[in-house]
């Protein structure tokens, strides 16, 4: 799908008007889309079904094939289910002790991964098979592992800001989709779109052409593959500035996508766009958002689902759920009682302000700040998620890290104490008192503890160093001596970014005088860009989304 985007961006637009041919096309997809709560209905029917084999399984290999069944029903419908069932057939094939099978769902999962924007995790997951190695597998499995690597390079080459990153990717991206081609059955969808594309891009639309018309006689009409190659049939067709084919067959990509309960859309999003440089700004809105009510209506149900079925499994969770309901419900009554009488005091306070034009006058002033505060509600709500989001990764990775070094200072201690016990024994009462004296255990420790620090925080927020150093003025950026590893002034804004700005509390957990902290916080704060009262608000709304 980054492919087709990347070529859409680059192909010229033809503005036409309607013909009735397809006039009538669209008159069928807004009937579809009508009845799409019915295909959705389908899918998820062929989904309960699917379900119903793996539970009813009892042989691993039986359960494998109906996990990946349930993996490709939800590839276009819902990503999280769809990787949940990829976890469950990766753990079959390791039971069924099958390493091509293994290699085959471990790269679909990095495929997925890549596909919603994790990266770590598919690259994980990719690595991971190479360290097991891969010969003496399948075809099929090693064509995924290709796949899955071309895959991934090319959505990092996409997305970096960096340019010697990007090329370096790109590379990457085109040595395994040639690997892909060789290993892959020539009539593989992948291959079909990757050597269409770079007949288009070589400028021999026509050839492009043929070869779609290959592709196309391997699909079933309708069908969702129909889809696929009727979408690249467009971007052939729109290549030629055949206005009328390239309508027709984005219409035909857009039907088969609807009829199928298909969440993932991009032709839907690429018809709305047509359709509003042709003036039809009705029905490019209402495509427009209807696509992105298919995307989070079947999330919202599945979720529902999933919450059932583990309702079932968890009657003691239950229960305390229902209390805690219970007690809501109570409060509930009881806002309900002061929301009653707040309003018996607004109906007492409109009758005074009809005795008092004055009154009446500050009552309008207030009420327009109330519609002022309103209308600033979202924007506060969406700060508000991004910082309990970023507040609820900072718990779980710092929660993590405290109890593995209170556990390694337990052990610590232990041994320090078994060490004095050892040495009173002995009457080497000279030894205990040096070893008191000596500051250097204390240094190890606070390295130990700067290091995991270090490490926990920049597996939080990556980009640190470098979204700090474009908030100053090039003279004063911040450069650590060693990759993986904070500085002094980037430990301070990073304690800083994790909510602890008090320079007292500061200057304990870095074991610094305040007036140092202080100093440190100024020098930086005077080389910031822009205003330098500002400087620590934008430092703690790193790695928020914008």
């Amino acid at each position: 799908m980054r492919n087709i985007l990347l070529y859409l961006l680059l192909l010229p637009t033809a503005l036409h008007a309607q013909t009735p041919a397809l006039a009538q096309q669209l008159d069928e997809i807004d009937q579809a889309i009508a009845q799409s709560a019915e295909y959705v209905a389908r899918r998820e029917a062929r989904i309960t079904e699917a379900r119903s084999h793996l539970a009813a399984a009892r042989q691993p290999v039986a359960q494998y094939e109906a996990a990946l069944l349930l993996y490709d029903l939800y590839r276009p419908f819902v990503s999280d289910s769809a990787i949940h069932f990829l976890r469950e057939a990766i753990r079959l094939a390791d039971l069924m002790a099958d390493r091509s099978e293994g290699v085959r769902s471990r790269s679909l999962l990095a495929l997925r991964c890549s596909n919603i924007g994790m990266y770590d995790e598919a690259l994980t997951t990719l690595d991971s098979i190479q360290t097991a190695g891969i010969d003496g597998i399948s075809r099929e499995a090693l064509g995924e592992y290709y796949r899955a690597r071309n895959n991934v390079y090319n959505e990092l080459g996409y997305y970096t800001r960096l340019d010697n990153m990007r090329e370096a990717y790109y590379s990457k991206a085109g040595q395994y989709e040639a690997l892909m081609l060789e290993t892959l059955p020539a009539d593989d969808a992948d291959c079909y779109a990757r050597r269409e594309l770079a007949l288009n891009a070589k400028g021999d639309v026509k050839g492009a052409l043929a070869l779609n018309d290959q592709w196309l006689r391997t699909v079933e009409p309708g069908s969702h593959p129909f889809a696929l190659v009727a979408l690249y049939r467009y971007l052939d067709f729109k290549a030629l500035g055949d206005s009328v084919q390239m309508m027709r067959w984005l219409c035909e990509s857009v039907l088969a996508d609807v009829r199928n309960g298909v969440m993932d859309q991009g032709s839907m999003w690429e018809l709305a766009n047509q359709l509003m440089l042709q003036g039809d700004i009705d029905r490019a809105g209402r495509y427009g958002s209807r696509q992105r009510q298919w995307q989070i209506s079947p999330l919202l149900n599945q979720i529902a689902k999933d919450y059932k079925a583990q309702s079932e499994h968890t009657t003691r969770q239950l229960r305390l759920m229902l209390a805690a309901i219970s007690v809501l419900g109570v409060l509930l009554l009881g806002v309900l009682a002061s929301l009653n009488r707040r309003h018996r005091q607004l109906g007492a306070a409109r009758n005074a302000l009809h005795e008092s034009n004055d009154r009446l006058a500050a009552l309008n002033d207030e009420l327009t700040t109330a519609n002022d505060r309103l209308t600033a509600t979202n924007e506060v709500l969406a700060l508000v998620n991004a910082q309990l989001k970023d507040a609820n990764n900072v718990k779980d990775e710092y929660i993590g890290r405290f109890l593995a070094l209170c556990a390694q200072y337990v052990d610590k201690l232990d041994s320090y104490r078994k060490m004095v016990a050892k040495k009173i024994k002995k009457n080497e009462l000279a030894d205990i008192l040096q070893l008191s004296k000596s500051a250097e255990q204390k240094e190890h420790d606070i390295e130990d503890l700067n290091q995991s620090f270090d490490s926990a925080f920049l597996h939080l927020f990556p980009q640190f160093v470098d979204d700090f150093n474009a908030l100053l003025q090039p003279e004063v950026q911040v450069h650590p001596k060693e990759k993986g590893r904070l500085n002094t002034d980037l430990r301070i804004f990073a304690l800083i970014r994790l909510g602890i700005d008090d320079s007292s509390k500061i200057a304990e957990f870095l074991h610094y005088s305040v007036n140092t902290i202080y100093n440190y916080r100024a020098r930086i704060k005077n080389g910031a860009t822009g205003n330098r009262e500002d400087f620590e608000r934008r430092v703690k709304e790193i790695g928020l989304p914008h």
